[in-house]
């Protein structure tokens, strides 16, 4: 069984910056992807940025030039580096990480970008 900690979210001013980090403990092959979705209450999960094995990363139009997405495979723990934030990157992030069909989630962190 795989599990999920999160962490690095919190109280940012605009422009700040905040890292999150997400690991995933339990054996087993590797991962497939992994990634962070966000979510508004009231709006649907959107995929901020993402990493497929052997093919490359992908991020949300709203966040290029801004976020990096990032992973140590050793640790099994893939980061989120977000700069230039701004209040319409407030919502909860969610991590994951897959393997074939198989998809696991992180808990959430809550990401708030106010002045």
């Amino acid at each position: 069984q795989v599990q999920l900690v999160e962490s690095g979210g919190g109280l940012v001013q605009p422009g700040g910056s905040l890292r999150l980090s997400c690991e995933a403990s339990g054996s087993g092959a590797s991962f497939t992807a992994m990634g962070w979705y966000r979510q508004v209450p009231g709006k649907q999960r959107e995929l901020a940025a993402g990493i497929i094995n052997g093919v490359g990363t992908n991020y949300a139009s709203s966040v290029k030039g801004r976020f990096t997405i990032s992973r140590d495979n050793a640790k099994n723990t893939v980061y989120l580096q977000m700069n230039s934030l701004k209040p319409e990157d407030t919502a909860v992030y969610y991590c994951f990480f897959s393997r074939a069909t198989n998809y696991w989630w992180g808990q959430g962190t809550q990401v708030t970008v106010s002045s």
